[in-house]
């Protein structure tokens, strides 16, 4: 974008979707014949916020409320560090050359809070499958028990049985 007055700018990355406590990088490159100031604003649905305003190679004014927060490159461009909810919005960029010219720059930044419910799904079904693993467990302690239990008596009859057949015959001789 070029103004008449040679300040030109621009926006590489005009929309930045970021999660929670990330650091995200407002990057943008202008270039002016003179001395340019630049600004950046942040617009949201709690307000407008000035972020910082400088002078290329000057002192650099940043606001208290991103007094931590903020990086300035010299090149026009801020790093936000540990966004927030409260960061998501319209950030508006405002490069002045010291003749009056302005040019300007939005970047739209969308800021996500990482969200624990596949998380949670997951644990349940842990715990499901693994109620469901001793249960079939127990099921089958059960089974072998049984088999174990039917498998004495059968010996026990059959024992008898052939001890009757043997005292019979002995009988009969």
């Amino acid at each position: 974008l070029s103004a008449p007055g040679g300040v030109s700018l621009v926006v590489p990355q005009p929309n930045i979707n970021a999660t929670v406590a990330q650091n995200i990088l407002l990057s943008v490159e202008y270039s002016c014949r003179g001395v340019a100031t630049v600004e950046w604003k942040h617009v949201s649905s709690w307000g407008t916020t000035k972020i910082a305003e400088w002078k290329s190679g000057n002192y650099v004014n940043i606001s208290t409320v991103y007094k931590d927060r903020v990086t300035t490159f010299e090149n026009g461009s801020i790093q936000l560090l540990n966004v927030g909810m409260r960061d998501a919005g319209y950030y508006f960029i405002t490069v002045t050359e010291e003749y009056g010219t302005n040019t300007y720059g939005t970047i739209i930044v969308n800021v996500y809070e990482i969200i624990y419910e596949d998380l949670h799904f997951v644990a349940v079904l842990f715990a499901f499958l693994a109620a469901v693993s001793a249960i079939l467990i127990c099921f089958m302690w059960l089974c072998n028990k049984s088999l174990h239990l039917f498998q004495k008596k059968t010996t026990h009859k059959l024992t008898a049985s052939t001890t009757e057949e043997i005292e019979l015959e002995t009988i009969e001789c």
